[in-house]
């Protein structure tokens, strides 16, 4: 199954995730199938890019969404 989860990026003390479409049973920070966002939460405002079409296509093709991925869905919407 695939999920839409965070992946972390950056350095120590300073860490960005991106928002990734990528198999339930791969590594936090494994191989991602579609890379669909970013966030910093460190900027102020947290910056937050989301391409919401391709979410929403593989949310139809049967893929779930964490809970930090539901909240910053959300936030952006």
């Amino acid at each position: 199954m695939v999920k839409i989860r965070l992946s972390q990026t950056g350095k120590k003390n300073r860490i960005m995730y991106r928002i990734i479409a990528i198999d339930e049973r791969k590594k936090r920070d494994g191989q991602a199938i579609e890379i669909l966002g970013h966030y910093d939460p460190h900027m102020n405002p947290p910056k937050l890019i989301i391409k919401k079409d391709r979410i929403e296509e593989w949310v139809r093709k049967g893929a779930q969404l964490t809970d930090g991925v539901k909240k910053l869905y959300d936030r952006a919407s």
